[in-house]
């Protein structure tokens, strides 16, 4: 088991759920849940990343979706299913989609991008609070004020650093869509 970021996968096909957990866990620390009644027990801010089936027995996995988005959690939630897409899916809360079957390589490629949309989206909320304040100080306060100010030398260096994170995310980001499709989420969030 691994300490980066969690990962629940949440499928009532036991030896799926527990394939998909085996594949991952060398890179995430992997938790598994057979049923939508279970992964809700098994949610918490510690997770970053839910592999949820949809058609599933008692709560199926369009309910724990809602519910998961109710609660408020701020889970990548990635809909991994038999059930191809329907325009039922255009009001879900989903992060991304994965119709079954589905190879090692897709499922590990699509954890690792909804992560990193986590982390660029992050880091950029927090770029642009920072902005924000150095902006309304810069412009509210004398530059020998600003200059002689530790905090204020302090918050410019917060942002130098998280450009360069964010301009490294994208830089990273293994196509144009993968941004496109990050920026898509941060701005359906505000």
């Amino acid at each position: 088991m691994s300490d980066g970021p969690s990962v629940l996968v949440v499928d009532d096909e036991a030896r799926l759920a527990d394939l998909f957990a085996a594949w991952l866990q060398a890179d995430w620390t992997v938790e598994t849940a057979y049923d939508g009644e279970e992964a809700l027990s098994k949610m918490a801010d510690s997770v970053e990343v839910v592999l949820l089936d949809r058609r599933m027995p008692g709560l199926s996995g369009d309910e724990v979706l809602e519910q998961i988005r109710e609660a408020g959690y701020d889970s990548r939630v990635v809909m991994v299913t038999a059930v191809d897409p329907d325009f039922d899916i255009i009001e879900m809360g989903f992060d991304d989609y994965l119709v079954k079957p589905v190879s090692k390589d897709e499922l590990v490629d699509m954890v690792e991008d909804v992560a990193d949309r986590s982390d660029y989206e992050s880091d950029i909320q927090e770029y642009y609070a920072l902005v924000s304040k150095k902006a309304l100080l810069e412009s509210e306060k004398a530059d020998r004020e600003l200059a002689d100010n530790e905090e204020y030398q302090d918050l410019c260096e917060r942002v130098d650093r998280l450009e360069e994170r964010v301009d490294e995310t994208v830089a990273g980001m293994s196509s144009h869509d993968d941004f496109v499709g990050a920026f898509q989420d941060l701005q359906s969030e505000n």
